[in-house]
């Protein structure tokens, strides 16, 4: 008999008392996308530009999963009565707030309907799994360990071999993740963010849970695992990727165990494909629920059915990679299954956690799943992770919610280094350069990755010269006084986007009109922008930083 749930995969969080689950919540399933206004031919509607380089990159087609949920049918359920939480294109759905029963009848009559499923919250449920979750807290005191250029967060990285990457200038510049998480308490004034937020790699938040404009409540664990990637203060602590762009998410609520944080999760990787996110972090997981009906017995991990996993495995086919921790569920292993969803999907990379020996922690969970494939996927370190706290400074945690932000870092300098590989390739590289790729087994996967062994197992395509250098902008970031630089004798169409994919303007640049040009870039507000170029020689697209 498993335990009751693992919410956040790990040894200690933070909670703040909030709610929003209640007994009028409800997933509404539609049976079609007919007559939407959106279509296959118009994907800039509602795709970046960024999501659709990433997927011509990657030779991906639009496809019908790419279209949003029809607006009619919103509408119409919201004419009922429903007030509308989180609508989900890949599941083809909305999750509603409904507090008359009659409105349930309207809406369940709706011909576009198929099916509704009730997300009801048991407080005493929830009470026995927070006192499970108390006995997980124990965290260890930050010793200020003097390590060099990477502080407390060297033995994690060392372990992956992962210092070379950086060395060879693979830090995950031009590279964006997303994390989602259960809050990012502290994350806006830790001095471990300080360098993301200067120079405006920090994109941009978004809350699925409260729809709230904050992310930075109800719990630090998010925080924590941004800083294992993201964090940068020189000589106290330097995560995997310090030189990525992010994006925070908030999914999961800290104080239920529902089923519509599934949903929730999928309605917030949706949102990170659409932004253009390469990668996408997520340490949370799921296997019992406050209600029993939603519980996922073995037979649900088949890499196919709970809602969260299906909508990893599309996530996936848009050209992301998705890591998930395996779950802390390890130590109740009796031959059975122990992942939480969606670790069991295939297109997610799964990762356990180890400690600093590599020896597998004792409570990191494993596989297989339900149709026998090897679970977890490889293996970081998990245990006595040093992280930031909300408070300013750092400790060490335990759980598989820190070994995989920690690889999910490494994965997004590993793709920086080959940027004409397909998530595809990535993962299977990242198996194959692991240390026991030729003998994987599920309490370890594949083992624990060496990045520069990766380097040789996929060639590095670098971009030619003239079409990688057809534009420049500097200074960037920039606080004003943009100047362009086009390659000699060439002539491009430049089109300009916010960091949302929304078309701003295009200009015709011959490398002598420089000054309206420099102009309309100069009058642009603070963010992040977009500037595509085409020319005989190519396209090209750079990231331009304002911060003014």
């Amino acid at each position: 008999m498993r335990r009751l749930s693992f919410l956040l995969l790990f040894i200690g969080i933070a909670f703040v008392a909030n709610a929003q689950i209640a007994s009028n919540f409800y997933w509404i399933q539609f049976t079609d996308k007919n007559n939407s206004p959106y279509s296959i031919d118009n994907p800039e509607a509602y795709l970046s530009q960024r999501a659709l380089q990433r997927r011509a990159n990657q030779g991906i087609a639009i496809d019908e999963y790419d279209i949003p949920v029809n607006p009619q049918y919103l509408q119409a359920v919201a004419d009922c009565g429903a007030e509308l939480v989180n609508p989900s294109k890949w599941l083809n759905g909305v999750t509603v707030r409904i507090t008359n029963p009659d409105i349930l009848e309207a809406v369940r009559a709706l011909e576009f309907v198929e099916t509704t499923r009730a997300c009801v919250n048991n407080p005493e449920a929830q009470r026995m799994k927070e006192r499970w979750l108390a006995k997980e807290m124990d965290f260890s005191p930050a010793e200020n360990p003097m390590r060099g250029y990477y502080g407390g967060a060297y033995t994690q990285i060392n372990q992956l071999n992962g210092i070379a990457l950086h060395d060879s200038g693979y830090q995950g510049e031009g590279m964006v993740i997303a994390v989602l998480d259960g809050g990012f308490i502290g994350a806006e004034h830790h001095p471990a963010f300080d360098n993301m937020r200067e120079e405006g790699r920090l994109l941009g938040t978004r809350d699925f849970v409260y729809g709230s404009t904050s992310v930075y409540t109800q719990s630090s664990h998010g925080t924590s695992c941004l800083s294992t990637i993201g964090g940068y203060e020189p000589n106290v602590f330097v995560g995997t990727a310090p030189k990525a762009s992010f994006y925070l998410i908030h999914t999961e609520d800290g104080n239920h165990e529902n089923i519509i944080e599934e949903y929730n999760w999928v309605s917030g990787a949706e949102y990170a494909d659409s932004l253009g996110v390469d990668v996408c972090s997520t340490s949370l997981g799921y296997i019992d629920f406050d209600m029993s009906e939603w519980n996922h017995p073995f037979e649900h991990y088949d890499g196919q059915t709970a809602p969260m996993t299906i909508g990893a495995n599309i996530a996936a086919t848009r050209g992301m990679v998705c890591l998930n921790s395996a779950g802390n569920e390890g130590d109740s292993w009796n031959g059975e299954c122990t992942l939480g969803i969606p670790a069991d999907s295939d297109g997610v990379l799964t990762i356990g956690a180890v400690d600093e020996n590599g020896s597998r922690a004792y409570f990191s969970s494993v596989g297989p799943t339900y149709d026998g494939r090897i679970k977890p996927d490889v293996m970081a370190m998990g245990y006595d992770t040093y992280v930031a706290s909300s408070d300013g400074g750092y400790y060490h945690g335990s759980g598989t919610s820190f070994s995989c932000p920690v690889m999910a870092g490494m994965v997004t300098c590993f793709w920086q280094a080959f940027p004409n590989a397909t998530a595809a390739e990535i993962r299977d590289a990242v198996r194959e350069c692991s240390d026991r790729f030729e003998n994987p087994g599920n309490k370890y996967g594949y083992g624990i990755p060496d990045f520069v062994k990766g380097l040789d197992i996929l060639p590095v395509h670098e971009l030619p010269s003239e079409v990688s250098e057809i534009i420049s902008v500097y200074p960037n970031p920039s606080v004003g006084n943009v100047k362009v630089v086009l390659k000699e004798g060439v002539k491009a169409e430049l089109s300009v986007y916010d960091y949302m994919g929304r078309f701003i303007f295009d200009h015709h640049f011959n490398g002598l009109n420089h000054t309206s040009l420099e102009n309309r870039l100069n009058e642009l507000g603070a963010g992040v922008y977009f500037i595509t170029a085409q020319s005989e020689y190519g396209s090209q697209t750079l990231k331009l930083v304002k911060t003014n």
